[in-house]
């Protein structure tokens, strides 16, 4: 019994290791951004790749759960500006998600990365892409099948939101989730 918890421990130990081993260091991504957030130039530096999760069973696990096994309502998160790092708010939605995709070995989802539209096409596309395969590192952290997982990037290419304005650019700023 002891073994198990130990094993279980390991397990999720050498997990965060990998996902801290294959992040990127960022700032490799040539490109620039336009526009300004709070007053200061968009810099067109990349984001950390940095994946934080609480692993299996932590604190966090009921929000956004489904008692009844559906796949969870929430099924958008966002990011900040030219990021690709999971805000601390939407790690309890991807814990449900990893959670009705482990129960459900046969569910597959499609990760859908966007980006709002300051930047190089190119640069965006390689951004929303970052931003699925955080979402997917995490999930994999949380014990999801990679089989289960897709990514696609669709950078500016989709808008949730038309418009120029702040809060337009932070509703396009995300990874949708698409079963």
């Amino acid at each position: 019994m002891q073994f198990k918890s130990h094993a279980r421990s390991l397990a999720i130990a050498l997990s965060l290791a990998l996902v801290a081993g294959c992040s990127s260091t960022g700032g490799t991504q040539d490109g620039s951004m336009e526009g300004t957030r709070n007053g200061a130039a968009g810099t067109g530096v990349a984001g950390t790749g940095q994946v934080s999760g609480t692993g299996v069973g932590a604190d966090g696990d009921r929000a956004g759960q489904q008692a009844d096994g559906r796949i969870p309502e929430v099924r958008t998160i966002y990011f900040d500006f030219d990021r690709d790092n999971i805000r601390s708010e939407f790690e309890s939605v991807l814990v449900a998600h990893a959670r009705y995709l482990r129960s459900n070995g046969n569910a597959r989802v499609v990760l859908q990365g966007h980006t709002d539209e300051r930047g190089t096409r190119e640069y965006n596309m390689a951004l929303g892409e970052r931003r699925a395969n955080s979402v997917k590192r995490f999930l994999e952290v949380q014990g999801v099948s990679p089989s289960q997982l897709e990514i696609v990037s669709y950078g500016e290419e989709r808008p949730a939101v038309r418009g120029n304005n702040d809060e337009a650019y932070a509703q396009n700023r995300r990874v949708v989730f698409a079963y």
